[in-house]
């Protein structure tokens, strides 16, 4: 029988989608309040790699990832979804959102979203929310898999990511050294 074990704390972050310049900073304004500090931000971009988000945030939303300064246990990745959730409601405008929020965490292997969404690669974690391993850590970087996003699959985006998770290294071994 295997031993249960209490996980390692994750590296909280976050992908916002926002209409323009203006919503992307009140997205980020209202995720500090919920998630705290940012120790690292991607810088932002037109999102250009899919039209699925144009209805609601109009032709031409910004992407932004925020890697936040707060460890979480994995397990409360489905109430920061729900809550992130709640925060986009209140960020909208007509009935449409303005701000799209997708927490996440990383660690030393994985990137792992949270999701409302169904699909065979994702697995239920509770409150109506799935996850699914976005990227895995594989021969010295971060790798996606066929269904990840593209967005995700950019090498600028992975570029980011590997600089965070080194950050997060880096940090455990300080941490643990006491």
């Amino acid at each position: 029988m295997g031993r249960i074990e209490t996980p390692e704390p994750v590296q909280l972050l976050a992908g916002l989608l926002a209409a323009d310049r203006e919503w992307l900073e009140r997205g980020e304004a209202a995720v500090r309040g919920l998630f705290g500090e940012w120790e690292a931000a991607s810088r932002v971009r037109p999102f250009v790699w899919s039209s699925y988000y144009r209805r609601e945030l109009g032709e031409e939303p910004l992407r932004r990832y925020l890697v936040f300064r707060r460890l979480i246990d994995p397990g409360e990745l489905a109430e920061l979804k729900v809550r992130s959730n709640e925060l986009e409601a209140t960020l909208s405008e007509g009935g449409e959102r303005k701000v799209n929020i997708d927490p996440g965490y990383l660690d030393l292997s994985r990137l792992v979203l949270a999701s409302t969404k169904d699909a065979s690669w994702r697995i239920y974690i509770g409150g109506g929310i799935r996850a699914e391993v976005t990227l895995r850590f594989v021969a010295g970087g971060f790798k996606p898999w066929e269904w990840t996003y593209p967005d995700y699959r950019d090498p600028e985006t992975l570029e980011f990511f590997d600089r965070s998770r080194e950050e997060f290294r880096l940090r455990r071994n300080r941490e643990k050294a006491g």
